[in-house]
């Protein structure tokens, strides 16, 4: 049988509204759930949105970041382009989401949504989302070299959120790469030999080149922006493109296996 959704948000103060189709919240007057909060908080700040299964959470502030806290996670979405389209947002399928800004969430005033599957009228037709992960304008295949590269360039942020930890350059990837898949040889290759070295470097380089590229198009950051590795690796955690919870695959036997095929083999590059 297909599952509709009973969807509600609620303030951290007790008011609460259900979540019927759409339900815009924020500081202002003209929204449907009025959230007493500092101005961290937009006047029309966030959308809800109840699709078949779930409801969507959507940024809508054109000035004011908004966050979703979900076991743990902290994501900040990305700014509701296309009125009406959920796309975008972060997909609660099933239990709690706190939502609101940074001092909200730190404060313990944010917004809950509770959203509980419910069976539905088999005949009954509409549209939803099949997947149970954010819907993020950028996202990382795991079986890819560049979702390990971007994974290894963030991990020092992911263990300490004070973001105090120097992030690695690129050499320092490529030989954490070769650690993280227990290429022996290849690391023993990667400290005796320049040649080897500058190659696999070279290599790691064009994947950080690939995710600036990804992010200047999908719009993360205003044009002509300067992303240093500081604003890419903050892009990635903040929009929750590699989370906290990605760290659990550098324990993977199975994704370490699949990673160590594409790491142990390095070819030349191919010359034009």
């Amino acid at each position: 049988m297909a599952l509709e959704t009973a969807a509600r948000l609620t303030t951290s103060a007790g008011r609460g509204l259900p979540v019927r189709d759409k339900l815009i919240f924020g500081r202002g007057p003209d929204v449907d759930l009025t959230v007493e909060a500092g101005r961290g908080l937009s006047r029309r700040a966030g959308l809800i949105t109840a699709v078949g299964g779930g409801a969507v959470v959507s940024n809508i502030s054109l000035t004011h970041a908004l966050y979703v806290q979900l076991d743990g996670d902290r994501i900040r979405l990305p700014r509701l382009e296309v009125k009406g389209d959920p796309s975008g947002g972060w997909f609660v399928r099933d239990g709690d989401a706190l939502i609101g800004s940074g001092p909200m969430l730190d404060e313990g005033t944010a917004l809950r949504l509770t959203v509980e599957p419910q069976e539905a009228d088999p005949y009954e037709t509409g549209h939803g989302f099949d997947d149970d992960k954010t819907l993020l304008p950028l996202s990382l295949d795991p079986g890819t070299k560049l979702y390990l590269v971007a994974l290894l360039w963030c991990r020092p942020w992911l263990v300490d959120p004070s973001r105090t930890t120097a992030l690695p350059r690129t050499p320092e990837i490529a030989r954490a790469a070769l650690e993280v898949t227990g290429a022996r040889f290849e690391l023993e290759r990667f400290d005796a030999d320049p040649a080897f070295r500058d190659r696999l470097a070279t290599r790691v380089g064009e994947h950080l080149r690939s995710l600036r590229r990804k992010i200047m198009e999908r719009g993360l950051v205003k044009p002509g922006s300067r992303l240093s590795d500081e604003v890419v690796v903050a892009i990635l955690v903040e929009n929750g493109i590699i989370a906290p919870g990605d760290l659990a695959r550098l324990s993977d036997p199975a994704w370490l296996s699949r990673q160590e095929d594409l790491w142990w083999d390095v070819p030349a590059p191919v010359r034009e």
